[in-house]
């Protein structure tokens, strides 16, 4: 493992930084606190002819009322932040750290601008895994475990509800911009997956299922998603990240650790098997982001294991199914003494 440079994990810390300050002052209106049950959100309301609109900022937490409280000195500098932003972008690219292509960045971009991770979408999968470096400080190895070409994005079904917001433009309109069309489905009416016609890129959608796994509606975001059993540990309390980018994207992803975890459960639950190339990948993921946190964050990556090993015997079989293929990962969860 090659750890990034001081230099290169400072800057990637300015650029999140950065960029949650430019979602939040790009947001037109006065911010108001709504209580939805027992959590609180803030949006931005302005008066569009005779209603009101209300636009989603974020969960209450400390450092929202800290952006609210900053929030004419964050209009005022938009212009400033856009340059120091692509400077650290540059700098990032000369430090080494991996570029997001631009096949891929074109279509996070959109997303972001329409208002997809701001509406608590998280990107899961690869393209979430190759965004660990700046998190991490470790480079990616080259090859096959951080190769793909799907974009996934996962979102709970009770947030998309809660929020009463929605994408603008919508994501079907965004998509048709670049080329995708929908995928049919058996399930008329709800569009979960879209596909980029000549690259044979997909985007899908997902969400948390507690038993049946069906397509439900994910209102914020306007589309379809695939319910999947498990995906509620994933995508539980996840991270901001920058995809390095033009000047940067600011997405949100599941923390590293419960990805590790996850994959263990998703490498001996593929349809194709647990021996398929797929798993192998699954498992080369969860064997890098083992080794690093074990040695980096190993409370992090402790706590997380004893919490989906506590879940339930199914959780636990197929935990051990991946990792009796894995006696050297297992070997360094034992000996955190999760």
């Amino acid at each position: 493992m090659t750890p990034l440079s001081s230099i290169a994990m400072s800057a990637y810390t300015d650029l999140v930084r950065l960029l949650k300050d430019d979602a939040f002052s790009g947001v037109e209106g006065k911010s108001t606190l709504k209580k939805r049950g027992d959590k609180a959100y803030w949006y931005a309301a302005r008066r569009v002819g005779t209603q009101m609109r209300f636009t989603y900022i974020g969960e209450d937490s400390d450092e929202t009322r800290a952006r609210i409280d900053r929030i004419e000195e964050l209009r005022a500098t938009a212009k400033q932040r856009q340059a120091e932003r692509s400077r650290l972008v540059r700098l990032l690219r000369a430090e080494g750290m991996t570029p997001t292509d631009r096949a891929t960045g074109s279509i996070l971009s959109a997303m972001a601008a329409a208002g997809t991770f701001r509406l608590g979408g998280t990107l899961v999968g690869t393209n979430a895994f190759r965004l660990y470096e700046g998190e991490l400080g470790i480079r990616l190895p080259l090859g096959g475990m951080a190769n793909t070409g799907d974009i996934d994005i996962a979102q709970f079904e009770k947030l998309s509800v809660a929020l009463q917001d929605q994408v603008d433009p919508g994501l079907a309109e965004t998509f048709s911009a670049l080329k995708f069309d929908p995928v049919p489905g058996l399930d008329k009416g709800r569009t979960w997956r879209w596909a980029q016609g000549g690259s044979g890129q997909l985007v899908e959608f997902l969400t948390p299922a507690f038993g049946d796994e069906s397509i439900r509606d994910l209102p914020a975001l306007g589309v379809g998603a695939q319910a999947l059993n498990y995906l509620n540990f994933l995508i539980a309390g996840p991270i901001p990240a920058a995809a390095i980018y033009r000047s940067g994207i600011l997405v949100q992803v599941p923390r590293p650790e419960r990805y590790a975890i996850h994959k263990l459960i998703v490498a001996d639950r593929r349809r194709d098997g647990a021996g398929s190339l797929k798993s192998a990948k699954d498992r080369e993921q969860v064997a890098f982001l083992i080794e690093t946190m074990a040695e980096d964050r190993p409370d992090d990556l402790s706590l997380a294991y004893a919490t989906a090993m506590e879940v339930g015997p199914r959780w636990r079989e197929h935990i051990g199914n991946s990792l009796k293929r894995m006696p050297e990962t297992r070997e360094i969860l034992e000996s955190l003494g999760a």
